[in-house]
């Protein structure tokens, strides 16, 4: 019999991409256009490709309902980010929607509860970490910080602090986390906190460059390279991603 735990993993793991390559991407937070755009920009072959996402589809951006259809597609691999984590609590009925609508949440004004249910069950079964690879090719997805080793990651034993932590947590950005927690932690990918430029502070390369900001702009890095590409939304509804199809 399955259990909840096997039906929606906390850690859900990836073999490594050897037929084609392995791109992440930042905060989305409702800004599909400019994520058509670099998609065309990196080549993107949903045959072979996959592109993970460090959480926050939604919210602050003018497409978030569009931005939760990629769950569906099958070259998209998102982990929970606080913005879903959010939706899903106001549909439980532990937050309330005008504090949801505080963090940016008020495109969902209009929705049915019914509709945001739809979406709080297909959001509960995202994982909060992707493992992607072994050994020396291996990096980690998550929404916003973890200390500890692979091996803590691997487990999924998180009490609901180092829950938390994963969703909200800020402490290696602000400056206040020591980097020396996360010995043996592999490459992790994450977002939660904007940054002007792809950067990495210990073992974690924050790849939130703001997309739904006037001044910020998404950006997509390829695992493990240097590579990363970045538009803004008004640049990519210039160069006519609105008119750009998605894989």
């Amino acid at each position: 019999m399955n259990t909840r735990s096997e039906i929606y993993p906390i850690v859900c793991r990836h073999a490594a991409n050897t037929a084609g390559r392995d791109f992440v991407v930042g905060d989305l937070h409702g800004c599909v256009d400019a994520l058509r755009y670099l998609l065309r920009e990196i080549v993107f072959d949903p045959e072979c490709d996959r592109l993970f996402s460090v959480g926050d589809l939604i919210d602050r951006g003018s497409q978030s309902e569009e931005a939760l259809a990629l769950i569906d597609k099958p070259w998209f691999f998102p982990v929970l980010g606080n913005h879903e984590e959010a939706l899903c609590l106001v549909s439980e009925g532990v937050m309330r929607r005008s504090a949801w609508y505080s963090l940016g949440g008020d495109w969902a004004q209009a929705l049915p509860d019914r509709v945001l249910a739809a979406y709080a069950r297909r959001l509960r079964t995202l994982p909060l970490v992707r493992v992607i690879g072994s050994g020396p090719r291996r990096f980690n997805v998550l929404h916003a910080e973890f200390f500890g080793d692979d091996a803590a990651l691997d487990s999924g034993l998180f009490n609901e602090r180092v829950r938390q932590q994963l969703l909200w947590g800020r402490e290696l950005a602000l400056g206040s986390g020591h980097v020396e927690r996360q010995k043996g932690l592999s490459p992790t990918y994450c977002g939660h906190t904007p940054m002007r430029e792809i950067g990495r502070i210990g073992a974690q390369i924050f790849i939130d460059t703001g997309a739904f900001a006037a001044t910020g702009k998404l950006t997509v890095t390829e695992a493990l390279t240097p590579r990363a590409w970045s538009v803004s939304v008004d640049q990519a509804l210039a160069e006519g991603a609105d008119e750009m199809s998605l894989p």
